[in-house]
């Protein structure tokens, strides 16, 4: 898969009182690219419904911030896969304004899925197919 592209303008209420954007956003713009992705095969829920899952969930996601992005500042943010595991999707970000780096980031994915003793994670395949269909 081709890395996906998000724009993300920063506004003041993205910034913390440093003027810097606040770092929690990071992560809120890191799933909203997530879920953009998602938007041309259906959308999450339309997704996980097909698959009889519960939600495609955030097992672990960490980010590095390089520089930092303020108001005015257009963040050009890509997400790529980086590899399909046998019950995860491991995921990059990558953030820029202009060239300059200014967050670089990952995320673990998997797919959940209640059974009769709770809530797991299920094989990638179907999901894999879905999304990656010409890598599969």
């Amino acid at each position: 898969m081709s890395a996906l592209n998000f724009l993300q303008p920063v506004t003041f209420g993205d910034c913390d009182p440093a003027g810097i954007v606040f770092y929690p956003n990071y992560f809120a713009w890191f799933d909203r690219t997530f879920h953009d992705w998602l938007r041309p095969y259906g959308g999450h829920a339309t997704i996980v419904a097909r698959m009889g899952a519960i939600g495609i969930g955030i097992m672990q996601v960490n980010a590095r911030f390089h520089s930092p992005a303020s108001d005015g500042d257009e963040l050009n943010l890509s997400l790529s896969v980086e590899k399909w595991g046998g019950k995860t999707l491991h995921l990059s970000y990558e953030g820029r304004v202009g060239s300059r780096l200014v967050v670089s980031g990952n995320e673990t994915r998997g797919l959940f899925m209640r059974g009769e003793n709770g809530m797991f994670a299920a094989e990638m395949d179907g999901l894999r197919k879905v999304l990656d269909p010409n890598d599969s």
